[in-house]
C-alpha cells in the first residue's frame, strides 16, 4: 500500500503553530515512506472565508520547504482539490446514502430545533437530533439541509497511531448534518468523501476530532468504505500548560515569526520536537533528518507545551549553522536603512562578522547599523555602563589612548587583534569587561555586538581608529 497523506487547511485566517504541525507530521510520513503528499483546501465555511488566507497557506508551505506533491496547484489523478469545486462529488455520495434509505431531508427550521434542545436541557436529557427524526421527511432537494440517518446505535471501537485503542459510546452517535442550505457540504462528510476518492492512507488531524470520530466511522459503515489509518496528535498547550494554546496566550501567527526573523528550519525544528522525540538528547534536527527519524509510535500522547525561548534558542543555533550565502538571502528584507543602499559584498562582509551573535534576523538594524554610518556619539553608554561608571574622564582617556597606540601598530587581522587586546589587559591592568566594553561602545554607540576582534575587522582600521578619536574629543570637551 502506498502511502499517501493529506494536509487539509481551511482557509479562514492566519497560519498558526498548530496548523503547521498538521502539515509536518503527515509530510514527514509521506516522505520517509516515499508516499504522496497532499495539499486539499477545505473552504466549504463560507461564513469564516478569509480570501488571502489561501495564498497565505501556500506561501507559508513553500518558506518551510513543506512542498506538496499533489493538490492545490500542483494537480493530480484526483482533482479537484478545493471543496467548493467538488460539489458534484459530494452529491453524488450524498444520493448513494439517500437511495439506502441513510440520509434525509431536514424539515425543522432553526427555530424549531432550538424548542427541542431546550426541551432536552428542561428534562436534564442531552439533546440528540435523532430523537425528532421527522416520520415522513419531504424528498430532498438543494437548498435543503440533508441529514445522515444513523440506523446501528451501538458503540465505536478504533485504533489510533498515537492515542492507542479508542472507543466510544452509543450517546455520542447522531444524525448529523451531510449538505448544508447552501449546498455545500459539512466537514463532516466531504473530508470522508475526499479522502476516499484522493485514496488517502492516513488522516492526521488535532486531537479535537477524536469526539466525532464514532459518527465518522458509522459513515464510512454507510458509504461502504475502509477506514484510512488515524492519526490524532495533542494539543500544543499554552506556556502555563493548562490549556490549548490561543492568541491570548501571546500566540503569533507563522507569518509573524518570520517577519521577526525566524529561520524556516529552526521553525520546523521546533514543531518537530513539540511532542516528539527520537530518544537521544539531540535537539537539532534538519528536514531530512526528521523524514529518516520520525516515529508516530514516539509522539507523546500528553499536550505539548509552547515554549518561544525554546524556539529563540533554537534560531540562534540554526543562523549559526546556516551557510553564509544562505542566511544571506534569508537576510535581504532584514537590513536597516543604511544597510540597504550598501553593496552585497559590504553586506555579506557585515554577516559574516555578527552571524554569531544573531538570535534572530530580526536583531541585524541594531547589531549592524555602526557598520554602515559612523554613530553618533553618547557619553553616556560609558557613563551609566556598570564597568565604567567608577572610572573618570581622565582615566578613561588615558585607557583609549593606550589602545590607540597598540592598534595603530597591530596588523588588522582578527586572530591579531584579538592577541593584541589580550596584551592591553596586562599594559592597562584594566579587566576585559572594563576595558573591552569602553572601546565596543567607542567604535559602535550600540547595546550589544560582535566580539571586539571581528568588529574591528570588519570596520577596518582607519574608520576603527577614527572612532576611538572621536569619543576621546568627546571625553574631553
Amino acid at each position: 500500500m502506498k502511502t499517501r497523506t493529506r494536509f487539509a487547511p481551511s482557509p479562514t485566517g492566519y497560519v498558526h503553530i498548530g496548523n503547521i504541525r498538521s502539515a509536518l507530521f503527515p509530510y514527514l510520513l509521506a516522505k520517509q515512506n516515499k508516499g504522496t503528499f497532499i495539499l486539499r483546501i477545505e473552504d466549504t465555511d463560507q461564513n469564516r472565508f478569509v480570501a488571502d488566507a489561501e495564498a497565505i497557506i501556500l506561501d507559508t508551505l513553500r518558506w518551510l520547504g513543506l512542498q506538496w506533491d499533489e493538490g492545490v496547484e500542483v494537480g493530480g489523478p484526483f482533482g479537484p482539490y478545493r471543496q467548493t469545486e467538488r460539489r458534484d462529488h459530494y452529491i453524488k455520495w450524498a444520493e448513494k446514502l439517500i437511495k439506502k434509505g441513510l440520509a434525509y431531508a431536514d424539515p425543522y427550521t432553526p427555530e424549531e430545533v432550538q424548542k427541542f434542545r431546550q426541551a432536552a436541557e428542561k428534562a436534564k436529557k442531552p439533546f440528540l437530533y435523532r430523537n425528532h427524526r421527522p416520520e415522513n421527511p419531504p424528498k430532498w432537494e438543494l437548498g435543503m439541509p440533508l441529514r445522515f440517518k444513523q440506523t446501528k446505535i451501538e458503540r465505536k471501537y478504533w485504533h489510533d497511531e498515537i492515542m492507542g485503542d479508542l472507543e466510544a459510546g452509543a450517546e455520542t452517535l447522531d444524525d448529523f448534518i451531510l449538505i448544508k442550505a447552501d449546498g455545500l457540504p459539512t466537514y463532516n462528510f466531504a473530508h470522508i468523501v475526499d479522502d476516499a476518492e484522493m485514496e488517502c492512507t492516513h488522516v492526521t488531524r488535532g486531537i479535537e476530532y477524536i469526539s466525532s470520530m464514532a459518527n465518522y466511522l458509522a459513515l464510512y459503515e454507510a458509504l461502504g468504505l475502509k477506514p484510512p489509518i488515524f492519526v490524532h496528535m495533542p494539543h500544543v498547550m499554552a506556556p502555563s500548560g493548562n490549556k490549548k494554546l490561543g492568541k491570548r496566550d501571546g500566540a503569533k501567527s507563522v507569518q509573524e515569526y518570520r517577519a521577526e526573523g525566524y529561520l524556516p528550519e529552526a521553525m520546523l525544528n521546533f514543531l518537530v520536537m513539540l511532542g516528539w522525540n527520537d530518544g537521544t538528547t539531540t535537539d537539532i534536527f534538519s528536514l531530512d533528518d526528521m523524514v529518516k527519524q520520525f516515529d508516530l509510535t514516539r509522539v507523546q500522547r500528553a499536550g505539548a507545551r509552547f515554549d518561544e525561548k525554546r524556539l529563540l534558542w533554537l534560531n540562534g543555533q540554526w543562523i549559526r549553522r546556516t551557510d553564509i550565502a544562505k542566511l544571506f538571502n534569508y537576510a535581504k528584507d532584514f537590513w536597516g536603512e543604511n544597510g540597504q543602499k550598501a553593496t552585497d559584498e559590504r553586506k555579506l562582509e557585515v554577516l559574516a562578522g555578527v552571524q554569531e551573535r544573531l538570535k534572530t534576523l530580526g536583531d541585524l538594524p541594531t547589531l549592524t547599523e555602526y557598520f554602515f554610518t559612523t554613530p553618533k556619539i553618547d557619553l553616556s553608554m560609558i557613563t551609566d555602563n556598570k564597568f565604567l561608571s567608577r572610572f573618570s574622564k581622565d582615566e578613561l582617556i588615558t585607557m583609549l589612548e593606550v589602545a590607540t597606540l597598540k592598534l595603530k601598530t597591530t596588523e588588522w587581522q582578527t586572530d591579531s587583534l584579538q592577541e593584541a587586546l589580550n596584551q592591553l589587559l596586562t599594559e592597562t591592568a584594566r579587566k576585559p569587561a572594563e576595558l573591552f566594553s569602553l572601546l565596543r561602545i567607542a567604535v559602535s554607540y550600540a547595546p550589544f555586538s560582535p566580539e571586539l576582534p571581528r568588529t574591528f575587522a570588519v570596520l577596518g582600521q582607519a574608520e576603527s581608529l577614527a572612532r576611538l578619536q572621536a569619543t576621546m574629543d568627546a571625553l574631553h570637551a
